[in-house]
């Protein structure tokens, strides 16, 4: 063999590096993968979509990290180092392509399971806000009830004890045109209570108004988290089939080689 040959064998230092690096690198990604399914919450999909987004974000380390394994034990291959395992439970190519299968199938589920999460999350999130809208109209009417009752009792109280009326318009607290409008009301009592009516339906419509503004801030705050657009989910399920096309193929393709090398 000529020197000029010899040089173009790769070294056995590098199959050794190539097979280190990418176990390092899936052994980094696998304790990241369960680190962020810790602690679980199968049942919010808040945290589904959270997690599966993560996973999906990171789904490319494992895979270099099986590429440069793969191309180590290669590079054994070319300087005539590999050995056939007598069995493939000692074989790391074997577990390695056990894993890519495995992940093909998560991010092949994820295809599915993201945008369908995702949809539930905003259902959630958008019948939470229409129950707090409900909530707080419910509220909003119980105090305006209260308070007009409250009123009427005043005024009544008022206009029964003729002493007290005098004391009023005596000390200021009443002036030409509210105690003209309190004639009015002590003539005709149902004045009163069209009088008392109209303030606290201007008073709810206002407030009204306002809890629609609010409810329609959040649903709009909600339409537009990032995690739940439509950009968002095509991104996650196209990238979630794609990996999971490349991590199936990887696997499968090596599982099956494998087993015709111990058959």
């Amino acid at each position: 063999m000529t020197p000029s040959q010899q040089n173009d064998i790769p070294s056995p230092l590098a199959a050794i590096s190539l097979k280190l690096v990418g176990a390092a690198t899936i052994l980094v990604a696998m304790i990241d993968f369960i680190l962020l399914l810790f602690p679980p919450q199968l049942s919010e999909p808040a945290w589904l979509v959270g997690t599966m987004g993560s996973i999906v974000e990171r789904g490319i380390v494992p895979l270099v990290g099986i590429a440069l394994l793969i191309a180590g034990y290669w590079v054994d291959t070319t300087i005539g180092k590999s050995s056939r395992k007598a069995s493939l439970a000692t074989d790391l190519r074997f577990w390695t392509c056990l894993l890519s299968s495995l992940l093909g199938l998560i991010f092949i589920l994820i295809m599915f399971l993201y945008p369908w999460n995702a949809n539930r999350q905003l259902n959630n999130e958008l019948a939470l806000i229409e129950n707090q809208s409900v909530l707080a109209t419910e509220e909003l009417q119980g105090r305006l009830n209260e308070q007009l009752a409250q009123s009427k009792t005043q005024i009544d109280a008022l206009l029964a004890d003729e002493s007290q009326f005098q004391a009023a318009v005596a000390s200021g607290e009443l002036d030409a045109a509210q105690i003209e409008q309190f004639e009015r009301f002590r003539n005709d009592p149902q004045e009163l209570d069209s009088f008392l009516s109209s303030q606290v339906g201007e008073l709810e419509t206002n407030l009204q108004n306002r809890i629609s503004e609010e409810k329609q801030v959040a649903t709009d705050r909600v339409k537009a988290n990032p995690t739940l657009t439509l950009k968002a989910t095509t991104r996650v399920v196209l990238s979630s089939l794609l990996m999971g096309f490349v991590y199936a193929f990887i696997g499968w393709a090596g599982l099956r080689r494998l087993l015709a090398m111990v058959s």
